[in-house]
């Protein structure tokens, strides 16, 4: 049996249940969970934004130490510490063979069931319960593809490999792999939580010559500083779009819409000088839309385009970000500001909905 927060239906908290779990089948791996992050990603399910299938244990931003493995699992073994990827890419379909191992094809269709389309957990009735992005770390131990699994030197604290699972590589990953990204280039970062503070740490490492942040919290703002921002723009006492044209005589180079919302869009879109780039990395509810000027686009050659996991193979992005944490080039301990219990789960979404600084994370005691 293992313990997990599983959510019901929508806007309902989400009780800590007692599971059963079956052993790893061909290609997977069980790993006893360290630390899981707080994401938006999964209050958007919380809330009924996104549609998942349910009962379903959340959270998809984890790591921890591989417990056992299947059958045909090669390159890995039990003891291994990793970080768990969202996205447990095949290597086999267009996407993976094109080099978009981030958005694999086969993973998505499969969706929150395992490869072979069946289920690892059930609830004490025999229900099938469904893992968010094949892992649903808000549990005690999760069954996942081998392809998941990135091994991490001894060196590496839980919190900080768990965050790598999402927002750092989200954030950071979506800055520095973007073919527009240039050193020196002007910056503007609309929405600045878990994500938008890893896209501020992104421009930094691509020595960003303005890095401004905006959001609707000064608290927010004012931590944004940390994590490199040069200027902030509370956007509820001023426009922020005329504000940052006449900071940078037009427009910034990049602008990023890290939170996902039609209306951060557009003003993403709109901060963007001639021939600048609007990256959209925050995922907003389903159904939303942004209105994008179509002769503005034209005229003025701007470029928009989606990010989604750090535009290109998590496990590769994984690497560069050990390596700058390692280097001290990136702060990632310093994100993690409140750590939760697993039965403390349900306070950790309200904190995140009341729009506490930096990260919180469900710590596993004995985990490490």
């Amino acid at each position: 049996m293992v313990k997990a927060a599983v959510l019901y239906a929508p806007n309902e908290p989400m009780p800590i249940k007692d599971l059963e779990q079956l052993q790893p089948r061909n290609g997977e791996v069980r790993v006893n969970i360290g630390a899981a992050g707080i994401c938006a990603s999964d209050h958007h399910v919380m809330k009924g934004e996104t549609n998942f299938p349910m009962p379903i244990v959340l959270g998809h931003e984890g790591a921890g130490v591989i417990d056992e493995i299947g059958e045909g699992v090669s390159g890995i073994e039990a003891g291994d510490r990793c970080i768990l990827s969202f996205v447990p890419s095949c290597g086999h379909c267009r996407s993976c063979r094109t080099g978009l191992q981030n958005v694999c094809d086969t993973n998505r269709l499969t969706g929150t069931r395992q490869y072979d389309g069946t289920f690892r957990i059930f609830d004490d009735e025999g229900v099938e319960v469904h893992q968010f992005a094949k892992l649903g770390v808000f549990a005690e131990s999760i069954v996942c593809p081998q392809e998941a699994v990135y091994p991490i030197p001894d060196d590496v604290p839980m919190d900080v490999a768990a965050l790598i699972g999402c927002s750092v590589t989200t954030g950071v990953g979506g800055v520095i792999n973007q073919p527009n990204a240039k050193a020196g280039m002007t910056v503007a970062v609309f929405g600045v939580g878990g994500v938008g503070l890893n896209v501020l740490q992104g421009a930094r490492l691509m020595n960003a010559s303005k890095v401004i942040a905006v959001d609707i919290l000064d608290n927010k703002l004012e931590f944004a500083y940390r994590f490199g921002a040069t200027d902030v723009i509370n956007s509820r006492a001023e426009n922020a779009v005329d504000k940052i044209i006449e900071m940078t005589d037009g427009g910034v180079d990049m602008a990023f819409d890290a939170f996902g919302h039609s209306m951060t869009t557009r003003g993403a879109y709109d901060a963007t000088r001639k021939g600048g780039t609007c990256v959209v990395i925050g995922l907003a509810p389903e159904g939303s839309d942004a209105e994008i000027p179509m002769v503005d686009i034209v005229r003025n050659q701007k470029t928009v385009v989606g990010s989604y996991y750090g535009s290109a193979s998590p496990h590769e992005t994984f690497k560069k970000l050990i390596e700058f944490y390692q280097s001290g080039k990136l702060e990632i301990g310093g994100l993690a500001l409140r750590s939760y219990s697993l039965d403390q789960i349900n306070e950790a979404y309200d904190d995140l909905e009341r729009g506490a600084d930096g990260r919180g994370v469900i710590v596993f005691e004995g985990v490490n």
